[in-house]
């Protein structure tokens, strides 16, 4: 009975309009008072909830990801793609996946590769003919690598929540990652030569040898990372304030998107931010215990394994309900409120968590571009000319690639486990 009040309460603020994290909040209140328990227990779990050295590292990567957006990083990443990949037919279309997976590397957020990305692209594409509905759709699309390709803030959370190690989650993005990329370049390739999209003119040499140059600053920061968490050197909430750290002079003494006197209002924006998701995933935890000591996952097991399902039915029913809830919901919250529910009924199903957190954050890159409240969409959508229309026009062949990949990797495990298992013998 509780737990029906608890689901129909939630979903009837959903419905009215109120934001997530109030909806999980009001819930969480109302379930503590029920069973008599004093509100400030509530805020006791919230506190013993946040206390967490793995929700330490959300923080410094958000940061990371503004520093970068602010810093003009962007723009060298896409000279650098440009360098190698211009004369290609269609070739912008291709430096947009690649420059956004270089950018994905190092600060982890679909929204800032989108926004930082489609800032820089969209007047050069536009002014070569490039169609505007392609041109946004693939860049929201393109942007979703930001959370597949480590560091990913989603995969962050699904430790946190699942209790797994984040660096083996990291590597088992990489794959699936890499795949996204090479897909959405092929299709833009493709599209190229149908469109008759024009080749960037070619550089000498030494242009080419300056642009690489100038973007080395640019890759250190991932380097940074991947070498300081595999290197054993750091843990992946020092290699976040690292990689804070890197971005921030990179920004402001390489590449001057902004001076040291702008810094406190850049920092603040960032705080802004990180402020938005933690209110999100605190009050999501605390919903998260309540249901575990209501015997909501125990119920859940007991009817899969009940059921009878196969791990390939499980697996695809799970794939239909998170692409239900990506409608309604973004991101952080998915995972904060299935994930719980979700993880204990792995083990009967023989269905290995890491190669689960790459299916789930698949869902959520889904769940970024697909109508009607996607982020990437409404982030597209702000910049220069575009409109909602447009951009879901343009993103649904990427859509429909994605739902692809979804089901290639949901299938196919070493997809994700391959590069784990390889490092972590």
């Amino acid at each position: 009975m509780t737990t029906a009040l608890a689901i129909g309460l939630f979903l009837g603020m959903l419905v009215i309009g109120l934001p997530v994290y109030l909806a999980l909040g009001v819930t969480s209140l109302v379930l503590f008072l029920i069973e008599g328990e004093p509100a400030i227990g509530l805020a006791s779990q919230m506190l013993n909830d946040i206390n967490s050295a793995t929700l330490l590292a959300v923080p410094f990567f958000v940061m990371a990801a503004v520093f970068m957006e602010r810093g003009r990083i962007a723009s060298a990443l896409v000279q650098l793609a440009v360098a190698w990949v211009g004369r290609v037919r269609g070739g912008l279309g291709v430096v947009c996946v690649i420059a956004c997976s270089m950018f994905a590397a190092i600060c982890g957020s679909s929204v800032a590769t989108a926004l930082a990305m489609g800032t820089v692209l969209i007047p050069p594409m536009l002014q070569r003919g490039y169609d505007k509905r392609f041109t946004y759709g693939l860049i929201a699309a393109s942007g979703t690598l930001g959370i597949l390709i480590p560091p990913s803030l989603p995969m962050i959370l699904f430790a946190l929540v699942a209790d797994q190690s984040v660096p083996k989650l990291f590597l088992a993005g990489v794959v699936p990652g890499l795949l996204q990329a090479a897909i959405f370049a092929a299709w833009s390739v493709i599209h190229g030569y149908r469109k008759g999209y024009p080749k960037e003119p070619p550089i000498d040499v030494r242009a080419f040898l300056v642009t690489n140059a100038r973007a080395l600053p640019a890759l250190a920061v991932p380097v940074i990372v991947a070498i300081g968490i595999y290197g054993g050197l750091v843990t992946v909430s020092e290699a976040a304030a690292l990689s804070a750290i890197v971005a921030l002079l990179v920004g402001v003494m390489v590449y001057r998107g902004f001076s040291w006197r702008e810094t406190p209002g850049v920092v603040g924006e960032a705080l802004i931010s990180c402020s938005k998701i933690l209110i999100i995933i605190v009050v999501a935890l605390v919903f998260g215990h309540w249901m575990t000591k209501a015997g909501v996952s125990q119920a859940l097991v007991k009817f899969v394994v009940d059921s009878g399902l196969k791990p390939w039915q499980f697996l695809l029913a799970i794939n239909l309900l998170l692409l239900v809830l990506g409608i309604f919901l973004e991101g952080a919250s998915m995972i904060l409120i299935a994930v719980p529910l979700l993880v204990p009924l792995l083990g009967p199903m023989e269905i290995d968590p890491i190669h689960f957190a790459v299916i789930v954050t698949l869902n959520v890159e889904i769940a970024l571009i697909h109508p009607p409240i996607g982020l990437n969409l409404f982030v597209l959508s702000s910049l220069r000319e575009g409109s909602m229309p447009d951009v879901v026009m343009g993103v649904l062949p990427f859509l429909v690639l994605l739902l692809i990949l979804l089901l290639v990797v949901t299938y196919v495990p070493q997809l994700s486990l391959w590069l784990p298992n390889l490092v972590y013998k």
